[in-house]
């Protein structure tokens, strides 16, 4: 009997050691199937660059292995990879031409889609062609596909051109039925971040900003699209005002907004014909990731390296996650670690902080101020604003030597807060608990749920959060090379674009992520560089630790569901898990 369990131990033991070097062996093999994918292909000749605009478009690409195997249809890339396909395709003399197909296509910026729209326009210096088509076009991919040569609509297709509105959502109401209350302490009259928590409308403030920002991002649109069809921004505000997205497709051509309606099949007969090939031939398509994925000819010296360190996301001390979370997070501490090694680098000859904030931990902030400065004693540091750069974000760009945003990229917003919620009342009246306390001295009960703060209490916040603030206008004032009182009067919480904050002195130069890198490497005296871009992609191992947090599908999943009514939430959750002093903007424009 003794032999026979002995021997079953060893059979079982076996058969479990096969299946796990088995699973293992197959995991390897299609996480090596994924990996081959990224090997270097050149194009065939005559080739057409197909740019699929359908998705979310999110700051940098990553690589998601787990989404990949799951066999995810989520388009992944990035305004990184798509603005490095595209410009290896003007260079390369097998592409003939680019063919965008807009879809459901969804940016977290207009600044990121007039990069990406930039770069087209620089494609056609090249004297190569793009033609472009959708079913329906969309604000913004109309917006990017109006650079085309030619513009194709379904003949039962839409075109979605209405203008710009923002509208933030008050929760006050919700909140007090739930017995609870906002308690905050804020410093600028346009800091209106807290006003979702505490009113039920926008101030007189935050409304002349919003306005402002709007009209200049719009101005931005209808100029450039006005330009690429031959139309006058008149003409396109009055389309947006008579409502034309149920205008007759027919009216379209009329309008100059396209240059025909055909169907799916015929385009590709559009494409075939402009390439010069015969019906009956396939078209030869290359994607961005394939470009992404050829020979770069234009790499430079290896030891002449400008590093370009992307942030974006909220501003932490800490990575926090779970229900609500912000996804990707500029994480001061990994950050400050991560420029400490860039300073050490005897390659990296200067530093492009590409910058994608609305803010986040005053605390955190000054700490990547701090960071930065102590690089910038050693190396150039240029920041390149993305869609945002306020608050924090700006905290954070400010002791730059250069700092270069897009026309339409959000700014500014110069101005903290302090956020407290008081839940006495959901506590005590609603869930009908009661306290009692013991304490040794007047304050020990400070910051107890029981209670409210006391008007003394509150004296003290205001005290710190106005220290907090002039902090802030002191590392603005030093970094920009401004007295106080001139960053008093842009600051105060005022939200600009990049256009409007070039014109006060809070950004140097307009322009893209390229233009940042040409400053850099201009400032570090570097005739011949190369690219590089931090901080590298997390490995199969660590996304697959991340990935099976079921918080993290949680949260992706009520992101999707709530759309813009998710951020208040998560300021909610920011103020709960992190420092309630804050460095962010108003609230997050939910432009559309």
């Amino acid at each position: 009997m003794k032999q026979f369990f002995k021997f079953v131990f060893a059979s079982f033991f076996g058969m479990m050691l096969f299946s796990i070097v088995t699973g293992l062996f197959a995991l390897f093999t299609i996480v090596g199937m994924i990996a081959s994918q990224d090997t270097t292909k050149e194009p065939e000749d005559n080739s057409v660059l197909v740019l699929n605009l359908s998705g979310q478009m999110s700051e940098r690409s990553e690589n998601n292995f787990l989404s990949q195997l799951q066999g995810s249809q989520i388009n992944s890339l990035g305004l990184d990879d798509m603005l490095e396909g595209i410009r290896k395709a003007k260079d390369n003399n097998k592409i003939k031409g680019i063919y965008i197909e807009a879809g459901a296509f969804a940016s977290d910026s207009y600044a990121s889609m007039q990069a990406l729209r930039k770069a087209l326009l620089d494609f056609k210096k090249s004297r190569k062609w793009i033609i472009a088509y959708a079913d329906t076009y969309t604000q913004g991919t109309y917006y990017l596909s109006s650079v085309a040569d030619k513009v194709y609509l379904n003949p039962q297709g839409q075109i979605d051109w209405h203008g710009l509105a923002s509208e933030p959502v008050f929760i006050k109401d919700l909140l007090a039925k739930f017995g609870v209350k906002m308690q905050v302490v804020k410093v600028g009259a346009y800091k209106s971040a807290t006003e979702m928590f505490t009113g039920d409308k926008m101030s007189d403030a935050n409304r002349e900003q919003t306005s402002a920002y709007l009209n200049s991002i719009w101005g931005n649109i209808t100029k450039e699209v006005g330009a690429s069809r031959g139309l006058s921004v008149a003409q396109l505000n009055a389309y947006a005002d008579s409502m034309i997205t149920f205008a007759d497709p027919q009216e379209y051509v009329k309008l100059k907004l396209v240059d025909g309606l055909v169907y799916t099949d015929q385009i590709k007969g559009i494409v075939k014909k402009q390439l010069g090939i015969a019906a009956d031939k396939d078209i030869n398509q290359v994607t961005i990731a394939d470009m992404v994925n050829t020979e770069d000819k234009n790499q430079g010296d290896k030891e002449n390296e400008v590093a370009v360190y992307y942030a974006y996301g909220d501003i932490v001390d800490g990575v926090v996650g779970g229900l609500f979370s912000q996804g990707h997070q500029i994480d001061a501490q990994v950050v400050c670690k991560d420029l400490e090694e860039l300073a050490k680098d005897k390659d990296v000859k200067a530093v492009v902080v590409r910058v994608n904030s609305g803010g986040g931990s005053a605390y955190a902030s000054e700490q990547i101020w701090h960071q930065i400065m102590e690089l910038k004693k050693l190396k150039p540091v240029v920041v390149s604003m993305g869609g945002m750069a306020a608050s924090g974000g700006y905290y954070m760009s400010a002791p730059a030597n250069w700092i270069v945003a897009e026309p339409t990229t959000i700014t500014g917003s110069i101005g903290i807060f302090g956020m407290f919620p008081d839940v006495s009342g959901l506590l005590r009246e609603k869930l009908g608990l009661k306290f009692d306390e013991v304490k040794t001295n007047k304050y020990a009960d400070f910051g107890t749920r029981a209670r409210p703060f006391t008007e003394e209490e509150m004296s003290y916040l205001s005290q710190y959060v106005n220290r907090g603030y002039k902090l802030f206008r002191h590392r603005v004032a030093e970094g920009r090379k401004m007295t106080e009182e001139q960053v008093e009067k842009v600051a105060q919480g005022h939200v600009f674009t990049g256009q409007d904050a070039q014109k006060i002195g809070l950004v140097d130069q307009l322009g893209g992520l390229d233009v940042a890198v040409a400053k850099a490497a201009q400032l570090a005296k570097l005739p011949n560089y190369r690219k590089c871009a931090y901080p590298k992609e997390p490995n199969f191992l660590e996304q697959m630790m991340e990935q099976t947090n079921p918080n993290n599908y949680l949260s992706q999943q009520l992101r999707a569901n709530l759309g813009d009514y998710y951020e208040p939430f998560t300021l909610l959750k920011t103020i709960d898990q992190r420092s309630a002093i804050q460095a962010r903007l108003p609230f997050y424009p939910n432009i559309h």
